[in-house]
């Protein structure tokens, strides 16, 4: 029963409707008492010679006045109970979302999207089970379980009850036994679906590279196998749930053997009428579903059990990144220091990122260079603050970053990462994500802003154009160039671009570029590129190799420099030359 407690905050978030439920569950386990009286008594006034039609129809009114009340207050605590438990659904549900929005990219590293999706769907659902389903079974098996065994012992015979109960032990210990097994087979299933979950969604994501790579029967035997350990893990689960109604089966068959027979020996002794003892097998009748939703709650209870402790373990979580009590909530802007002593990422034990230092004012732009690998894009994650664990400092406007709240430095960055991701819905609600007010014109001045306006204009519907899932219906640099919009048009105090430009031509690029240095001459930007021509136009560009500067200036200083960055840009110049400028896209 630990669970009902774990829920506590829930039931009494909503006691009167679960007081009410309750409560018209018991008026309902007393009404069923009715039924078997009157039977009982209708049978010895027949035996007797007794029954008189004036009689008969107050029996027949009795039972049909039950009858209505019994269904009308069915109905009601249906709504009451049965609301509540969807309503326990969209708070967990809700709760868990809003987690996951909190979590750091370290936390999604270490659950995968598939056992996410499993916690918010089948682990909900079962613990939803529990504050519906399982109320109802628990209060109305107790109310009437124990009603009519009051009402067998007081009304009818105290030692039938006794002697018809005694089988009742064994199936106590039987679902305690059962119970245990079924609720580590059942953890060990949601684990199974847990990764079906992630087999699917990782297949369906990757189902170029499969194809591509020749390896759709390797897929398809690997997500057989998936699905065969969930088959395997479920009939497990249900080869003990079958368990439970055989053996709560026998054990009633066992209480209807020693009511009859007894029953029948105190009708020849003469101290229990044959009505009374007919009365007695209808009581017996109404215990059958307590006894069998006895091992339902018990199922219901086990699942929902498992399912809470891993919502819990999730909901657990700590936030990488806080804020403060008296966070600032107002937008940054000005000028960009960062000095970063030494950041490691939580599962790593080496530092990748050591004496890393610049400043830029409001107006001017950052390039950051290097090598795959180098610390670029580690140090544009610590810029948007989502680790906050490092030796340093980073201001904004002269304010340490962590002394603004998270939703107002973060609205006041543009972020275009390497990956981009785009939404399946159309080109126009892409581009305004951000800011979904904004109206067709300025998205489209937006657009002719990254050079991706006439391609829209090529799309047989414009920009109500369906770009499909994570935009595979555009190509490398069209998604680039509407990551760079949904940045650009809520513009930003300080825009981030992370190799953004690396799928775009180089005419293209170069008047993305020019458009940028126009558009945003009062505002900040951070272009992190392999290429060195997205970064010849920035006020400062700092090369960074294994974590650390290892040079910085202009671009004519680097030159001069005569080190990587000039040794990278003469071959790439090269490069392109031989091209002939050719295109990426």
């Amino acid at each position: 029963m630990k669970i009902f407690r774990d829920l506590g905050w829930f039931f009494k978030e909503r006691k009167m409707y679960y007081i009410f439920g309750v409560a018209i569950l018991f008026v309902i386990a007393l009404l069923q008492l009715v039924p078997p009286f009157v039977i009982g008594k209708v049978v010895d006034a027949i035996t007797a010679e007794s029954l008189t039609k004036e009689a008969l129809i107050k029996w027949i009114v009795i039972l049909s006045v039950v009858a209505v009340v019994t269904y009308l207050g069915r109905y009601v605590w249906r709504v009451l109970i049965f609301g509540s438990d969807n309503k326990l659904q969209r708070t967990l549900r809700l709760r868990l979302f809003e987690h996951l929005t909190k979590m750091s990219p370290f936390f999604f590293q270490r659950y995968r999207t598939g056992d996410l999706m499993a916690h918010a769907t089948n682990d909900i659902a079962a613990v939803q089970q529990v504050a519906g389903i399982g109320v109802l079974t628990l209060a109305d098996s107790v109310l009437t379980g124990s009603s009519v065994i009051l009402m067998m012992a007081i009304s009818i015979d105290w030692r039938l009850t006794i002697i018809a109960l005694l089988p009742m032990p064994i199936m106590v210990v039987g679902t305690s036994i059962l119970g245990k097994k079924l609720h580590e087979r059942f953890h060990s299933a949601q684990r199974s679906f847990s990764k079906l979950n992630d087999k699917t969604q990782e297949s369906i994501s990757g189902i170029k590279v499969t194809r591509t790579f020749g390896q759709e029967k390797e897929d398809i035997l690997d997500f057989s196998k998936q699905t065969s350990n969930v088959v395997r893990k479920n009939v497990a689960v249900a080869r003990v749930d079958a368990m439970f109604d055989p053996m709560i089966s026998i054990i009633v068959s066992i209480s209807f053997v020693l009511a009859i027979g007894f029953g029948s020996k105190f009708v020849v002794e003469g101290t229990l009428t044959i009505g009374q003892v007919i009365a007695f097998v209808n009581y017996l009748f109404l215990l059958i579903w307590p006894m069998l939703a006895f091992g339902f709650l018990y199922n219901i209870i086990q699942r929902g059990s498992a399912s809470y402790d891993r919502i819990t373990k999730l909901l657990q979580e700590k936030e990488d990144v806080v804020n403060h009590e008296n966070a600032l909530s107002t937008t940054p802007s000005g000028a960009l220091c960062a000095r970063i002593h030494q950041f490691t990422y939580p599962d790593e034990k080496e530092p990748v990122l050591q004496n890393v230092d610049f400043k830029i004012n409001a107006g001017e732009t950052l390039g950051i260079v290097g090598r795959t690998g180098a610390g670029k894009t580690t140090l544009l994650k610590l810029l948007l603050r989502e680790y906050d664990d490092y030796e340093g400092e980073i201001s904004f406007g002269g304010v340490k970053i962590q002394d603004y709240e998270t939703a107002s430095l973060r609205s006041a960055i543009g972020y275009v990462p390497q990956d981009q991701f785009l939404f399946s819905t159309t080109i126009l609600d892409n581009i305004r994500f951000g800011v979904p007010e904004k109206t067709l014109e300025e998205v489209v001045a937006t657009a002719q802003t990254v050079a991706v306006h006439e391609d829209i204009e090529g799309f047989p519907k414009g920009y109500q154009t369906i770009v499909g899932e994570r935009g595979v219906s555009l190509s490398g640099g069209q998604k680039q160039r509407l990551a760079i919009a949904r940045a650009l048009i809520m513009n930003p105090e300080l825009l981030i671009l992370d190799d953004a430009l690396s799928a775009v031509d180089a005419k293209t690029e170069e008047r993305i570029l020019e458009n940028l240095k126009t558009s945003r001459a009062e505002k900040t930007t951070i272009i992190s590129a392999h290429r060195l021509s997205s970064v010849e136009h920035a006020n400062l560009i700092i090369v960074v190799d294994k974590g650390q500067i290892v040079e910085r200036g202009t671009h004519q200083e680097l030159l001069v420099e005569n080190g990587w960055y000039a040794e990278m840009y003469r071959e790439q110049q090269l490069a392109e030359h031989l091209e002939g400028g050719g295109g990426r896209e």
